[in-house]
């Protein structure tokens, strides 16, 4: 029998390793993508290991201060969110930290992670050009720089430049072609603009489909979504520049933030996530790519038929969106 003070150790060290292993059990997750899109993945996930996923979501903004202004007393393990340059900002704010894994290497290609290993890529989102059926010939498109041309004046819809989305496009072009040029293209966009600029890619679609111009810059995966509510819809997605860089394609993502109280099981769950088991799971439910080359998108997506991709880093977008906002802001696309 054990003496009185022995016992109190060994009842100590019992409820030490019951609560390591109750914590083991659960990852938290800020994700800044609405519940329905990512509920699927994660009750997968529970029912296949048992690991309770919880998730808190919001807006990546609040997200990535609440983060920050945790510290060393997080709560989250992981931060889920859209567009590389949201995560290339997370990084550097210093809220992620770094963790090689041979799982995500072989299963995400090298442009759709960070080179320094704070995050990867989910699922894939192509902004690519949509177009009227009754109005535009697809033969008449070509390339997104095409669409600054005296052709589309008046016919030309696009969301606002405050979202990341364009920014990140705008990134990349700046890439390919240097600042001047850019700010030419972007000038001649907005100088091609039937109407002041949307706040959303829906009401874009939704334009074109309305008459109120022929041509716009969209993600797929809302095209996809009002697509299946309007079965009708008069508006058709074109791949651009299939002649030379390929087409802008974003992501979702994920990072193991800096303080990470369960960091095992998070990095678990995230080479899980790069599974063609949950990449087709995530990817269905969005309406998007596999970021995992090896999975084939859904029947839907697939119908919008194959294209080629621009290959250059995606984290570009995010070394260089402070840069593209002043171009697009000095150009006029407000």
């Amino acid at each position: 029998m054990l003496a009185p003070k022995r016992l109190l150790t060994a009842l100590a060290l019992t409820l030490i390793a019951s609560t390591t292993a109750q914590a083991a059990d659960e990852v938290v997750v800020y994700s800044s993508r609405i519940d329905e899109l990512i509920k699927p993945v994660f009750d997968a996930y529970t029912k296949k290991t048992g690991v309770q996923v919880k998730f808190i979501t919001d807006k990546e903004a609040p997200l990535m201060q609440r983060i920050k202004a945790e510290g060393e007393n997080a709560t989250a393990d992981l931060l889920l969110t859209v567009d590389a340059g949201n995560l290339w900002q997370a990084e550097q704010m210093g809220i992620l930290q770094p963790f090689t894994s041979k799982v995500i290497d072989a299963n995400i290609p090298a442009q759709y992670r960070s080179s320094s290993h704070a995050w990867t890529g989910l699922s894939l989102r192509a902004r690519t050009i949509a177009y009227s059926t009754a109005r535009v010939k697809p033969s008449e498109l070509t390339t997104y720089e095409a669409l600054a041309d005296k052709q589309w004046e008046g016919r030309l819809c696009l969301r606002t430049a405050k979202k990341v989305y364009n920014q990140s496009l705008t990134a990349t072009l700046i890439e390919t072609h240097g600042a001047a040029k850019t700010e030419e293209i972007i000038k001649g966009w907005v100088n091609n603009l039937s109407t002041d600029v949307f706040s959303d890619d829906v009401a874009v679609l939704e334009a074109i489909n309305a008459g109120q111009c022929d041509v716009g810059i969209v993600n797929t995966y809302y095209y996809g979504r009002l697509h299946k509510q309007k079965p009708d819809l008069g508006v058709k997605l074109f791949w651009p520049n299939q002649g030379d860089r390929g087409v802008h394609v974003n992501l979702s993502g994920i990072g193991l933030t800096k303080y990470a109280p369960h960091p095992q099981a998070a990095k678990a769950l995230v080479e899980w996530m790069t599974t063609p088991e949950a990449q087709k799971i995530f990817a269905d439910v969005n309406q998007e790519f596999p970021a995992n080359p090896a999975v084939q998108p859904s029947e839907e997506v697939a119908a919008w038929g194959k294209f080629v991709a621009d290959t250059l880093p995606v984290e570009v977008a995010g070394k260089r969106q402070a840069e593209a906002i002043r171009l697009m802001d000095r150009a006029g696309w407000n």
